[in-house]
């Protein structure tokens, strides 16, 4: 429990009955402050029976009845001392926060566009008596600029509930989400959940999906998305269910006959990105200007997006050339080997002989080598010959069996209700 950061010359002189909490506007200007003043001295004349002490306390517990309130965001390359030498505050106070803060925030970690609320005497002079840094939708860092110059991290009660959410794809899985009041960061865990069975980047209309998942929030406000419990989703026609049992602690997901939903291989190195470009025998190289072969495919993303290893193995090739600029190979096992081509850079540590695990950062989305725009070319090769990694059927890890999968049935029937809204038997 945080201790509360009274400001000078904030009395109360009335008993509170509530606090008015002040949410911090989302559309502020990036650049400057807005004036927030509050007014919250009573009329002498109100009855002592119904009076109502308005604004006295804020979100963050500090007292604002007799205090000027602004808001502001952090600039770009704006350190801490800007921040409040441009409020006014002399040198040696900052140093003496800096001090304070040493050991409770890192104060190179102020990040621009983060909001921050200053609090100032309601007189003439102005002055800033206390400074709140929004550091996350949860965190935040009170700074009292009046000796002794405290620094207090704090954070927020965040509360999780589990949702049920049902939707039909009109255009996208993002807009169905956006339409349905849900972070549409669940559309990220859902194809990580299906990461194996459904390409997510041919979702169509008419695709339809059930979800029961946790959503994070403060208050009223939504910060989040938590453990997907059971997900079905409806695609091209086909069935897939998933269901989340963890019988050794890891976290994975099962298919309704409990069928692990974990395959030998990703469908794709980067995460919820599009195809831009499809492997192909003939295509017209947009550098080179001419027909030639297109053996791989292209995944187009922000560049410095993570990207991950599709499956186990052991790094054949980190290395540079003309054509693929920066790029890992993989070998997986006799069978199998991946490649990755046009990195901005390798990720440390990547070199030959270093094996790494599904799903691990190998490199960071780039253009370097014949390339236009920044994108991941990915490559596959079986027993020696490259292939569509799109068109090949990989093998499921070793489903449940025994105990495990009659404890997973179980799990299974409790969630099947819950996805589907009502008593629901598989087909035999």
């Amino acid at each position: 429990m945080r201790t509360l950061l009274p400001l000078p010359n904030a009395t109360l002189t009335r008993p509170v009955i509530f606090a008015v909490v002040l949410a911090m506007s989302a559309g502020c200007a990036a650049e400057g402050d807005q004036n927030l003043s509050l007014d919250s001295r009573l009329p002498d004349d109100a009855p002592e029976a119904s009076v109502i002490q308005l604004a006295s306390l804020d979100e963050y517990g500090l007292d604002v009845s007799d205090s000027r309130v602004t808001e502001g965001a952090v600039k770009w390359n704006q350190t801490f001392s800007d921040l409040l030498s441009a409020l006014d505050v002399p040198y040696p106070n900052i140093h003496a926060l800096v001090q304070n803060a040493d050991s409770i925030f890192d104060l190179r970690d102020l990040r621009a566009g983060k909001r921050y609320r200053v609090y100032r005497k309601q007189d003439s002079t102005s002055t800033p008596v206390a400074l709140v840094y929004e550091h996350s939708s949860v965190d935040y860092v009170v700074f009292d600029l009046v000796e002794p110059f405290s620094v207090e991290h704090a954070s927020r009660p965040v509360t999780v509930r589990t949702r049920r959410v049902t939707g039909q794809i009109e255009s996208s899985l993002y807009e169905t989400l956006v339409g349905s009041d849900v972070d549409p960061t669940l559309a990220v865990a859902l194809s990580e959940v299906f990461a194996w069975q459904i390409d997510f980047f041919r979702i169509q209309k008419g695709d339809s999906f059930n979800v029961v998942f946790d959503e994070r929030a403060v208050g009223e406000r939504k910060i989040g998305v938590g453990d997907i419990h059971a997900a079905y989703f409806k695609h091209a026609g086909r069935d897939y269910y998933a269901f989340h049992y963890a019988p050794e602690g890891d976290l994975a997901y099962f298919d309704e006959d409990g069928r692990s939903l974990r395959k030998a291989f990703l469908r794709a190195p980067v995460r919820y990105s599009r195809i831009s470009s499809r492997y192909s025998p003939r295509r017209f190289h947009p550098v080179l200007k001419r027909n030639r072969a297109h053996l791989g495919t292209d995944y187009a993303a922000p560049r410095g997006t993570p990207i991950r290893a599709t499956g186990d193995g052991v790094v054949e090739a980190a290395s540079y050339t003309r054509g693929n600029g920066r790029y890992v190979k993989i070998r997986h096992n006799g069978t199998y080997s991946t490649g990755y081509l046009h990195m901005s850079r390798i990720a440390n540590g990547m070199r030959p002989g270093v094996s790494v695990r599904q799903g691990d950062i190998i490199g960071y989305v780039g253009s370097t080598g014949l390339a236009t725009g920044n994108h991941v070319c990915y490559r596959f090769w079986k027993n020696g010959r490259q292939v569509d990694p799109l068109k090949e059927d990989f093998p499921s890890v070793e489903p449940l069996g025994g105990e495990a999968l009659a404890n997973y049935m179980s799990v299974r029937d409790s969630f099947m209700q819950r996805l589907h809204g009502y008593d629901y038997a598989l087909a035999p």
